[in-house]
């Protein structure tokens, strides 16, 4: 069997600061950089991403795949006309040149340019057009994917990852082969969805932890027990598109069973909405329960900045928590033992480069933003800072979530303000893999107590290593709450908070 494939990735925040043109594609940050053809499969081959699952499950069948592009942004507000038309062409340019037996896709399900609410379900149309009706197309889909209709439609399959962290990324790769296989020698699937008419914050989410946990069990059990194969799509809350939010599906050959199960997955989401909700204390509280923890703890307290989360569409350049342990003496506490990352500061860490190692020279860290509801965050950082370590920025990753991958992060630094060391870089990408501190010279299983801007992902690396974990609301552009934003486009049916 001959089967395109290609990726497609991008997860819109509809109200952060800063677009995706073609340029952020290019270079990928926190994902592989742009590649089209063959070079394509030999960069994924040895990453955690779906597509490197789907290739050895491939293999494995003797498949041949016909590479097409990749194409992977850090998540950021809409991706620009330009881009995405530029790689919808280029996808369509190779689907025209031959014929195919099958289509995998490897997407996000959550991206929006300027000029398209829906870019998956987009591309599925496009590309329909071009191979008929006919032809069986599989794709995967993080676990934040907003499922559109279109996409539902014009998919002969779906699958979705089950973990958050994304462990399992490969494994839903795989399961995406074995939906294709399926498809082909038993054919076309009965499919059923339901939308559910609230929004989840990101933060509790986390499939380590209930009410999640449960659901996903639930689905587990639901699948084994009726060999329908199921999806859970928990939203990316804050894409302010009509199809944002919850969505379950089903695919089988018993239109019956698949009608129950989806309804059955869907009354158990229901059934949990209301846990999803939970409170958050401030950047203060947090850094002082942070500090009366870390007095005692062997290993260290991990605080998560989740509002300026780059893996959710801010910059990973506000500076409350990082006000809040220079007020608190964090640093003249717990000498060389408190970090912070990653901060995206190009200008700061070209400034630490241009100065050298140990360095003493007055920086400028961080941005103030405009978050939501018009506040804005808090200002820069303007303090001496010592220069501890320097770098270039590429850093393999080992983790749980990241093996196998590698970040081009471009010119990095650690500098120190006042005991706090501070992980600087060129490019965004979520403090997620422990290699992301020891590139810098940080040793993060020998801190007290670690920022990490991130919301849930640094859980794979380090919640096995922490003492103790604290989400906190520092300001920022991605709001915890998802009722904070300025909807104009959600439908009025859809609650903004479980």
């Amino acid at each position: 069997m001959r089967v395109l494939v290609a990726g497609f990735q991008h997860e819109t925040n509809t109200f952060a600061p800063t677009k995706a043109g073609w340029p952020a594609f290019v270079a990928g940050d926190a994902f592989p950089e742009f590649t089209r053809g063959a070079a394509m499969l030999e960069r994924l081959a040895p990453t955690s991403l779906p597509m490197a699952g789907f290739m050895h499950d491939a293999a494995e069948r003797g498949w041949t795949l016909v590479p097409s592009i990749w194409a992977g942004a850090s998540p950021s507000a809409q991706i620009r006309r330009e881009a995405f038309e530029h790689i919808a062409a280029m996808l369509l340019e190779d689907a025209r040149r031959e014929h195919y037996d099958a289509v995998y896709l490897d997407l996000h399900g959550a991206a929006v340019a300027e000029h398209v609410d829906d870019c998956e379900g987009e591309l599925l149309a496009r590309l329909r057009a071009v191979t008929g009706p006919a032809l069986p197309i599989v794709c995967s889909l993080d676990l934040h994917a907003n499922v559109g209709a279109r996409l539902l439609r014009h998919a002969g399959a779906l699958t979705v990852f089950r973990s958050y962290p994304h462990v399992d990324m490969a494994e839903t790769g795989a399961r995406a082969a074995g939906l294709l296989s399926e498809l082909v020698g038993r054919g076309t699937f009965v499919t059923r969805s339901r939308r559910l008419p609230f929004l989840l914050p990101i933060h509790t989410q986390c499939t380590l932890l209930d009410p999640a946990a449960g659901v996903m069990a639930d689905l587990a059990t639901l699948e084994a027990q009726s060999g329908v194969h199921l999806g859970l799509a928990f939203g990316f809350p804050a894409a302010d598109v009509p199809e944002c939010g919850p969505v379950v599906f089903g695919h089988g050959h018993d239109a019956e069973a698949v009608e129950a199960n989806v309804l059955a997955l869907a009354e158990n989401l229901i059934a949990e909405a209301a846990s999803f909700a939970v409170e958050l204390p401030d950047a203060g509280r947090a850094v002082a329960r942070a500090l009366r923890a870390a007095a005692t703890a062997t290993r260290p307290v991990i605080v998560a900045d989740t509002q300026d989360n780059p893996g959710a569409g801010a910059d990973a350049n506000t500076t409350g928590l990082l006000h809040a342990l220079l007020d608190a003496g964090a640093g003249r506490r717990f000498p060389g033992a408190v970090a912070l990352g990653l901060m995206h500061d190009p200008e700061a860490a070209a400034a630490a480069h241009a100065a050298g190692v140990g360095e003493r020279l007055p920086l400028r860290l961080g941005r103030s933003v405009r978050c939501p509801g018009g506040r804005d965050s808090e200002p820069p950082v303007q303090a001496l800072a010592t220069v501890l370590a320097l770098h270039a920025g590429d850093v393999a990753l080992a983790g749980p979530m990241t093996a196998g991958n590698t970040v081009h992060l471009g010119p990095s630094a650690c500098v120190e303000i006042d005991g706090v060391r501070v992980l600087v870089t060129s490019g965004k990408g979520q403090l997620i893999d422990e290699a992301l501190c020891r590139f810098l010279g940080v040793e993060p299983r020998a801190l007290k107590l670690l920022v990490v801007k991130s919301s849930v992902h640094f859980r794979a690396a380090f919640a096995t290593i922490a003492s103790r974990i604290i989400v906190a609301r520092a300001p920022g552009p991605m709001p915890a709450d998802p009722a904070e934003l300025p909807w104009t486009r959600l439908p009025q049916d859809i609650a903004r908070r479980p």
